[in-house]
């Protein structure tokens, strides 16, 4: 069995996550101790325990310490990966429901079933899964990032899967839904040392029950913002599906060789430019740096990176500690060789080829 310590580095979820996928691909058991203790409110919050029982249920897990708040967790997987249709429902980890982040339970099954061997009453390399509760809330990457920034990168690794937004969820309501189509492959290396010359900044300026002139006031300030600082946006204003109010920006800069993305959430009081200044003022920072890979992509691309069949390189704005927590997270179960170069900002991942 191994065993994690959920405070080690940043101590926060994405050790849970990590350990998780990791977990149900290699078979490996795991017992994960102080569970984000590195977070105000410490143990398993409502999208970090969906994440524990998504994982359980395609590996056909043995679990103890799946409940709200708990800071100790056993997992054992009790079989291969088995692709299948699925749904995982955040609201119902919680009595009265959650909006807790559909992203991050969408980031934890999804390279385990890219890779599963098995499969559950459907065809043995595609699975559907049915995600509900927050898809655009603070802290966690929205569904948004995902669709624009995430997914075409790993796509490029040989990531097949197509994702669906049903209906927006904001915090505290949630109610979003998200559909995924994920086809079985396998995993390559990549390579993002040189972003080259940014081709657009794409946009989308986002309400749910609200009037349309909010969207159009975010997406006019977000493209004047941006064309001062001679870029070249497109923000499109839209009144979408969802269950209650809620309002976000959210920019992609799209370079020859990178794709990253920035966001801002509404909440009230808070003024529709103020919004487009915040989304922003991230994205102009981080063209400044030159990096290809945005922070946040950063440690999202390590898991793959360790899972593919060949070296990746790329280079990073800052070296975070979620980076290098998440960095030895992988190195716990063997799988592949970290080098994070602070000097430098490069990362380099080795597979070890024992997977």
């Amino acid at each position: 069995m191994i065993h994690i310590d959920g405070s080690y580095g940043e101590g926060g979820g994405q050790i849970l996550r990590t350990s998780l996928s990791l977990a149900a691909i290699t078979g490996h058991p795991i017992r994960i101790g102080n569970i984000r203790a590195g977070r105000p409110k410490p143990g398993l919050a409502a999208q970090h325990l969906t994440a524990v029982r998504a994982t359980a249920a395609i590996c056909n897990a043995k679990v103890q310490g799946d409940a709200l708040g708990s800071t100790a967790l056993e997992f054992i997987p009790g079989s291969a990966v088995q692709a299948g249709n699925y749904t995982f429902d955040v609201s119902e980890a919680r009595e009265g429901g959650s909006a807790g982040a559909v992203g991050l339970v969408l980031q934890t099954v999804l390279l385990p079933l890219v890779l599963a061997t098995g499969c559950r009453d459907v065809a043995c390399n595609v699975s559907t899964v049915t995600l509900r509760g927050g898809t655009h809330v603070t802290h966690s990457p929205s569904i948004t990032y995902i669709q624009e920034v995430y997914l075409p990168t790993v796509q490029r690794m040989g990531v097949q899967v197509e994702v669906e937004l049903k209906a927006w969820g904001w915090y505290p309501q949630g109610g979003g839904e998200v559909q995924l189509l994920i086809s079985g492959g396998s995993i390559s290396g990549i390579n993002l040392v040189e972003r080259g010359d940014l081709q657009q900044v794409r946009g989308l300026a986002v309400v749910t029950e609200l009037p349309s002139h909010i969207p159009q006031r975010m997406a006019s300030r977000a493209e004047n913002v941006l064309r001062e600082a001679q870029l070249k946006p497109s923000v499109q204003p839209l009144r979408a599906k969802g269950v209650a109010p809620g309002a976000g920006l959210f920019l992609t800069a799209e370079y020859e060789n990178s794709l990253a993305g920035f966001g801002a959430l509404g909440r009230i009081g808070l003024p529709a430019d103020k919004v487009a200044d915040m989304a922003c003022e991230e994205l102009l920072k981080f063209h400044q740096t030159g990096a290809p890979v945005d922070e946040h992509l950063a440690d999202q691309l390590l898991l793959p990176a360790a899972l593919a069949s060949t070296r990746s390189e790329y280079r990073v704005p800052e070296v975070s500690t979620h980076l290098t927590t998440n960095a030895w997270v992988i190195e716990q179960f063997g799988l592949a060789r970290v080098k994070v170069d602070e000097v430098e900002k490069r990362v380099v991942v080795e597979p070890l080829g024992n997977s």
